[in-house]
């Protein structure tokens, strides 16, 4: 029974140990300013600490988040990031930000997924309809009408979206739990693949005709960020 008792304690402390490296680790420093430059550093998290008595304040600063992106695109949005490629002191830290911007009438967010994040949007400007879906088996789609000051969260790793139902533009903020959450737009991943997904693949797991498929494959994806 005592080594029953053993095993269970121990599987539970790998469950929890799984769950707590889920999301970046936490530091055990003050900061650790990314450098690319790998002679004098130490790689923490995916990249080279800078030594930091040189760090200095341009290593945790970013501007120009004020200023209006052009949403003239094939999906009308543009995403802004600051994460630890922008802001070098976010390294370890575990959190980025992203503006949003999105055309009148119909500018998109395509659904995508953050792999290693979630994420809070709060919305500056405009009417968005917001949502994402539950994993299986229920796929659940869960969504919302925001107005300006209204703010929203999208689990990690789920599939969400936005979509400007205005006839102005819209701005929206988001921070995400991650230096680097990663994006996976999912029309531009499952039919922009390079090289591409075998026809077949996806003919099977949408249920389409060749055609379709192959025609979708052609056009070109836009990223927006």
């Amino acid at each position: 029974m005592k080594g029953a008792h053993l095993l269970l304690a121990y599987s539970l402390l790998v469950l929890s140990s799984s769950f707590a490296y889920a999301s970046d680790p936490s530091p055990l420093q003050d900061y650790c300013v990314a450098i690319n430059d790998a002679k004098d550093g130490v790689f923490v998290n995916g990249k080279f600490c800078k030594d930091p008595k040189l760090a200095k304040a341009e290593d945790f600063f970013f501007s120009g988040l004020n200023i209006p992106r052009n949403t003239s695109n094939p999906v009308g949005s543009t995403v802004t990031p600051v994460n630890v490629a922008q802001i070098p002191g976010l390294n370890t830290l575990g959190i980025s930000l992203v503006r949003i911007d999105y055309a009148p009438n119909d500018g998109l967010n395509p659904p995508h997924t953050h792999p290693r994040a979630t994420e809070i949007l709060v919305v500056l400007e405009g009417t968005l309809y917001v949502g994402f879906v539950t994993s299986n088996p229920d796929n659940r789609l869960i969504t919302k009408i925001l107005y300006p000051g209204d703010v929203f969260v999208f689990p990690i790793g789920l599939i969400h979206f936005q979509f400007n139902v205005g006839k102005t533009n819209a701005v929206a903020f988001a921070a995400l739990s991650s230096q680097n959450p990663g994006v996976i737009t999912i029309a531009n991943a499952v039919f922009g693949a390079n090289p591409p997904i075998n026809p077949d693949v996806l003919v099977k797991a949408f249920q389409l005709d060749k055609n379709v498929v192959k025609n979708l494959q052609s056009k070109f994806w836009w990223a927006n960020n």
